[in-house]
């Protein structure tokens, strides 16, 4: 393809559930456009290894629904930084690339959430997720005893996950107390009724483990490596031995390309309208950047997002009763699983904070923001650039650890100095 074809009407950043839409519906529209990826696959972290395996249920159609598209598909290709108007750049194995859009669609997904504790840099600890992608990469769990503690309906779905991979999960530790979950579960006929299905469906698969609410884990123990957890409920606190640590409390929204585009954000999450435009002209937000919802809220905002980029509103406008309806899902998640105080600040003086950096929190505690606490301490200056103690000194100190400096992830030196206009890299 040749430079004079890097421009498109469309380009979407991001092929998780809300890319795919968006840029089916936009491609679909006859609105020329890409979706790049920074993955080698289609789907995102929610739909990782589908493609490959021929994909299943909604992955299977929406993977299909693009491919009968014209749709230009660029993997392994990062967004790192916007040198000028209308203008992307972007890292990719072939090297640097410059990518001109009329309309832009970010669809960039969450990350996981951590609260550190005592004990939560040992070899052993896991996120829930990243134990998840570990397990589609073929890491072995045979035998393997597994505690999972932290928040939200991830916990069953990966604990569904471990079991079918030949772990023996110990226990599930919701930090929800029952009461909570209750009322969540008598919203779902109205809200969500799929889920359901698709809850008594992990039930099933766990049956035998327990199930705790109201239970978190305060600490870690081992030497070198994990042994064992400390649990706390309202009535007891307990260790078990285990040789995995699975924890995670939600997602947070990836941010870093909204901010550096000037998106509008509040309460953590990025403002759109009712086409998921945000406060940019031409730059729509679709998906976890705009508040954590899951699959269907991702699918239908992307669905909204690439037809209103396609300039077909009445299209988008028919879609509106189930934006709604997922909205009110969001919501229900959100009041559900809020977090404890307790859990929020299980750190003690002596626990990291900052892995990257070493900064344990003691050495926060004299600074009044996040600003300041980076240049004393140069928390948040490591390799993750504050992606993982960001989201926990927001949660620890109410600080707001947003930046939007280019680049956005780490990247190569030539890709700064010598961008190539180009689009190498680009497939069906």
């Amino acid at each position: 393809m040749s430079d004079a074809n890097s421009r498109f009407e469309v380009v979407v950043v991001g092929a998780g559930p809300a890319g795919l839409a968006a840029a089916a519906a936009a491609a679909e529209s006859g609105r020329r456009t890409l979706v790049l990826d920074a993955t080698p696959w289609l789907g995102g972290q929610i739909w990782r290894g589908r493609e490959a395996k021929g994909g299943s249920g909604s992955a299977k159609r929406w993977l299909a629904r693009l491919q009968a598209t014209d749709a230009v598909v660029a993997r392994q290709t990062t967004v790192v930084a916007a040198p000028r108007p209308g203008v992307l750049l972007a890292e990719s194995p072939e090297g640097p690339r410059e990518i001109g859009w009329e309309t832009l669609i970010l669809t960039i997904g969450a990350r996981e959430l951590f609260l550190p504790f005592p004990g939560w840099t040992l070899p052993g600890v896991v996120g829930i997720g990243g134990l998840q992608v570990l397990v589609k990469g073929g890491w072995p769990l045979d035998g393997k005893r597994i505690v999972i503690a932290g928040s939200g309906p991830l916990l069953f779905a990966a604990g569904a996950e471990y079991r079918a991979a030949g772990a023996d999960v110990v226990l599930i530790a919701e930090q929800t107390d029952l009461g909570k979950l209750a009322r969540f579960g008598l919203s779902l006929p109205r809200l969500a009724p799929r889920k359901i299905t698709q809850a008594a469906q992990y039930q099933a698969s766990l049956l035998g483990v327990p199930y705790r609410p109201g239970c978190w884990a305060v600490s870690a123990q081992g030497a070198d490596r994990l042994e064992g957890v400390t649990l706390r409920s309202s009535r007891r606190t307990w260790t078990e031995r285990c040789d995995v640590l699975a924890t995670g409390f939600g997602f947070l929204p990836n941010l870093e390309l909204p901010r550096l585009f000037g998106c509008r954000t509040a309460n953590g999450a990025a403002v759109v309208d009712d086409r998921q435009e945000s406060s940019q002209a031409g730059i729509f937000i679709a998906g976890e950047p705009t508040g954590i919802g899951g699959e269907g809220r991702a699918l239908v905002e992307g669905l909204i997002a690439g037809f209103s980029a396609a300039g077909r509103l009445e299209r988008a406008g028919r879609l509106e009763k189930k934006r709604r309806r997922a909205m009110a899902f969001s919501r229900a998640m959100d009041r559900a699983f809020a977090l404890r105080e307790e859990v929020r600040n299980l750190a003690s003086p002596e626990t990291l904070i900052c892995r990257c950096e070493d900064v344990a929190r003691r050495d926060l505690e004299k600074f009044g923001d996040w600003r300041a606490a980076k240049l004393h301490t140069r928390c948040g200056m490591g390799p993750c650039q504050g992606r993982i103690c960001g989201g926990a000194v927001e949660k620890l100190y109410g600080w707001d650890a947003a930046s939007n400096r280019p680049p956005v992830f780490p990247v190569q030196i030539g890709t700064l100095r010598d961008p190539e206009p180009g689009s190498r890299g680009a497939s069906k």
